[in-house]
């Protein structure tokens, strides 16, 4: 056994043998992820997900991770790969969504646009507290009648002498309501263009006065993590606090790009965990006396799963290079997001199906996988969006409208 197999365990499944394309810190970095998977998420996260509660024992453990900030290079942030980020986000999701969307939003989102749109004085004030999980990030950009046609957005920001002024609403904005820092997506009244701002905490640990979030109840999907409405009535903040290299809504999707791969990967992770259990339940549960994985069928939908999810991982490592390469595309993003989405969700279904009544116990966990999957098939551009997005790319006209 060679020195790279002792790291860490292999990709699960691994049919093409990823895993002889890891790097000793690839590997390293999965066997910490997955440790602390093991050690800590699963012990707690389905009694989190009943509660609908984010667990937040979970955050001192994730903070210690050496992962918070992902890609980002300096002010505390790790300055992972492409594909390490992407196997950290795989990873998590082998635990559960709720707890890979936490840290995604904070570290992918909040961090990412400050990254991105902020001046270097922006970046010092808030990245090195948030890489050390001290200040908690949210990414408000959604709003009640806005998801797929965000671009459209209603809440305003008005210059006022040395403020801004916010107003309006958002909605689906996950870790708003104990968040420190909040990159808020407003269209200038000056210009009619959309830019971000940041909204926080006070030293008294309040909010601003006029902003209100409120803990969204009644999901089925992704329960462990709290998403809010929030009200923004007058809202008033100091002139400093607009990342200064936003000018357009351009710069949302530009940060949105940043992550939609790590959508991709979550597909994978989610769908690996779910083959795993499946192939596991079926080579112990008996029926007419003997292992079910003896029968025929679930042979056949068990090599089934398997191709999907060999595809997905073919999906992911080749973006991973690309954006390696600086040869990312958006249309390649979308195309791998619209692909890994759908077929994570059938995998998932299918490894729901083979528990049988069993499947649907949260201590199985396979129900909870199926509906995360169903909230990733949504989130990040709806399949629908993204194959249009392909669409266009394939034939030259945009199909659906272009907003304002």
């Amino acid at each position: 056994m060679s020195r790279t197999e002792r790291i860490a365990p292999a990709l699960d499944p691994d049919a093409y043998r990823m895993t002889e394309r890891l790097s000793d810190a690839d590997r390293e970095l999965v066997a910490r992820v997955r440790g602390f998977v093991e050690r800590e998420v699963l012990p707690v996260i389905n009694d989190a997900w009943e509660a609908g509660r984010f667990p937040e024992r979970l955050i001192p453990g994730l903070a210690g991770l050496g992962v918070v900030g992902g890609m980002i290079e300096g002010n505390g942030c790790p300055g992972l790969t492409a594909r390490q980020y992407g196997l950290v986000s795989m990873e998590l999701a082998r635990g559960d969504g709720s707890v890979n969307t936490f840290l995604g939003v904070h570290s992918g989102l909040a961090m990412g646009a400050i990254d991105l749109l902020g001046d270097d004085a922006q970046r010092a004030r808030w990245l090195p507290q948030m890489a050390r999980l001290e200040l908690l990030g949210a990414f408000a950009l959604t709003e009640p009648g806005h998801g797929s046609d965000a671009v459209s957005l209603e809440t305003t920001a008005e210059r006022r002498g040395g403020s801004w002024v916010l107003n309006g609403a958002k909605r689906w904005i996950g870790n708003a309501h104990r968040a420190d820092v909040i990159v808020v997506w407003a269209r200038d009244t000056a210009d009619d263009e959309v830019k971000a701002f940041v909204v926080e905490r006070g030293p008294d640990g309040r909010l601003p006065a006029g902003f209100e979030p409120t803990v969204m109840g009644g999901k089925t999907g992704k329960r462990a993590i709290e998403q809010s409405d929030i009200r923004i009535h007058e809202v008033v903040i100091p002139a400093d606090r607009h990342l200064t290299r936003s000018a357009s809504f351009r710069d949302a999707s530009r940060v949105l790009a940043r992550t939609r791969g790590g959508a991709a990967w979550e597909a994978v992770g989610h769908a690996t965990v779910a083959y795993r259990i499946a192939l596991d339940y079926a080579l112990e549960r008996q029926q007419f006396g003997r292992p079910i994985a003896e029968y025929q069928l679930v042979q056949h939908r068990l090599a089934k799963m398997l191709a999907e999810i060999t595809a997905m991982q073919l999906y992911c490592f080749r973006m991973a290079e690309l954006a390696e390469q600086g040869a990312l595309e958006g249309t390649m993003s979308s195309l791998a997001k619209m692909y890994t989405a759908e077929r994570g969700r059938w995998v998932c279904s299918e490894a729901r199906d083979i528990l049988g009544g069993n499947g649907m116990l949260l201590e199985n966990h396979v129900a909870r996988h199926l509906t995360d999957m169903e909230v990733v098939s949504t989130y990040e551009g709806t399949d629908a969006i993204q194959s249009l997005i392909v669409g266009r790319d394939i034939v030259g006209v945009q199909a659906f409208s272009r907003g304002r």
